[in-house]
């Protein structure tokens, strides 16, 4: 299904929550879609299953993922705001790391509005950029 980063400084049931987010958000797992075990996924990936059974908690108490006794788990409907947070989460870490390294508030604003004017005139512009958890 994906790999995972043993040398990222994110954890890894963080990189397995993201990247069920991400696969989701691409359209790759949908509504009602199987994912696989616990034990399957820590198998193909060499992670330990708490690791996964935790990514999976937190996916479930986000709404993300439902689980079938029995059955596994497969992919809930997803509401706006659990994608509205994966993308701003990234924003997030960006706007931090900003102004941890002398960049004021007022560049990344004039930055997110040149961002903003570039787009409404190029409406049709591919936005793929790097992604940590690709």
């Amino acid at each position: 299904m994906f790999t995972i980063d043993l040398m990222s400084r994110v954890p890894i049931y963080e990189q397995i929550y993201f990247k069920i987010i991400e696969l989701v958000i691409k359209g790759t797992l949908k509504e009602n879609d199987q994912i696989p075990s616990v034990r399957s996924l820590a198998k193909s990936t060499g992670v330990n299953p708490n690791t996964v059974a935790k990514a999976y908690q937190e996916l479930e108490r986000n709404g993300v993922i439902y689980s079938l006794s029995g059955r596994g788990s497969f992919i809930a409907k997803i509401k706006n705001n659990v994608i509205k947070e994966f993308i701003l989460s990234d924003f997030d870490v960006a706007v931090k790391k900003s102004l941890s390294h002398s960049i004021n508030a007022d560049e990344l604003k004039q930055r997110i509005d040149s961002i903003q004017l570039s787009l409404t005139e190029k409406p049709d512009i591919n936005m793929k950029g790097d992604n940590k958890y690709d």
